[in-house]
């Protein structure tokens, strides 16, 4: 078809041959010495062309003249740019200070606690993790029993928005601190079975059982202990919240046998231990350790030590191997080696 929009015969426009292939090879054969000049945009004088190819011709080779200048910019300056130092994996560092990972040495907890005479478990727990040997395994509770009766005290809807008496105190601390068993009596004929299982309920413990008269035979394991440690500060109402924290970290100095004796460095200790007439029948010891924001809960029962201090050293060396290592600074991934 003719006319000014006509593309002359043998002229096909754009070439799509890629260089190497027949096509290109061609196209410039025919390019040889017989064939017409032509100016920069290709254009063969004598020939009509389309104004609008022609301007459209003009357009991409300013374009193409931009993104040559555009690659020489970009490289010179990925030059010059200083090098980028490697990122660092946060298993190192969290804002430029390291952070220390820490698991429990549950290994060498096990293998101790095969070597000692009794019948050992333990659990460890972290918000997000949690470790247990024998860790469901039935225990009598003894007096591990006494920081329950204390919060289910508390959350008593005639006492959790009310200051305590001077008689609720005196019957709270000396529970607590020293474990004195009349004023558990006292404690536990106020709250009750019914108290003690709404507890177990709200802490989401699923083995507890409560025992009636003797609430020194209340069944516990390892496991709900350490639920029910890792956030007892939390099921305390606010209102009491500090004074019951106090009295478990101010247990008196001579029962803070076991995991007092080896309080991880720069870490808050709270804990009870029950270990009901002294005789080596049960040993128990339940304590949260916190370091700000971090919170662990550690759980060791033991039955049929032998002996009550026979029962303190397995206590110590149980919560030796399963705390150490816990760092005295900076920031910490608990249960974790990310």
């Amino acid at each position: 078809m003719g006319g000014p929009w006509a593309v002359p015969t043998g002229h096909r426009g754009l070439s799509c041959g890629r260089a190497g292939s027949p096509g290109a090879t061609a196209s410039l054969a025919a390019g040889g010495a017989g064939a017409q000049s032509s100016d920069s945009l290709g254009r063969v004088p004598g020939r009509a062309y389309n104004p609008a190819i022609v301007a459209i011709a003009r357009h991409r080779a300013r374009i193409a003249a931009l993104l040559a200048a555009l690659v020489v910019i970009v490289g010179a300056w990925a030059e010059a740019a200083p090098a980028k130092p490697p990122s660092t994996p946060r298993s190192e560092s969290a804002r430029g200070i390291r952070i220390k990972p820490w698991i429990p040495d549950t290994g060498s907890a096990i293998q101790y606690a095969l070597s000692r005479t009794g019948v050992i478990a333990f659990a460890v727990r972290t918000r997000s993790h949690y470790w247990g040997w024998y860790d469901t395994r039935i225990y009598p509770s003894a007096s591990v029993l006494k920081p329950m009766l204390m919060v289910a005290y508390l959350r008593r809807p005639d006492v959790r928005d009310r200051d305590l008496t001077a008689d609720e105190r005196g019957t709270i601390e000396p529970m607590i601190r020293w474990s004195d068993n009349n004023a558990a009596d006292r404690m536990f004929n106020m709250v009750g079975e019914q108290g003690l299982d709404q507890l177990a309920l709200d802490a989401h413990m699923e083995h507890f059982s409560p025992s009636y008269p003797i609430w020194g035979n209340s069944q516990i394991d390892a496991q709900d202990q350490t639920e029910f440690f890792l956030y007892i500060d939390k099921l305390i109402p606010p209102r009491h919240r500090a004074y019951a924290m106090n009295l478990l970290e101010t247990i008196v100095p001579w029962q803070r046998w076991g995991v007092g004796q080896v309080q991880p460095p720069g870490w808050r200790l709270f804990f009870k231990g029950g270990w009901g007439s002294g005789t080596g029948r049960v040993d128990h010891q339940v304590a949260l350790l916190t370091h700000g924001h971090t919170r662990v809960s550690v759980a060791v029962l033991t039955m049929d030590d032998g002996s009550h201090p026979y029962g303190q050293e397995t206590l110590q060396g149980m919560f030796a191997r399963l705390l150490a290592g816990l760092p005295e600074h900076g920031p910490m991934a608990l249960g974790s080696s990310y």
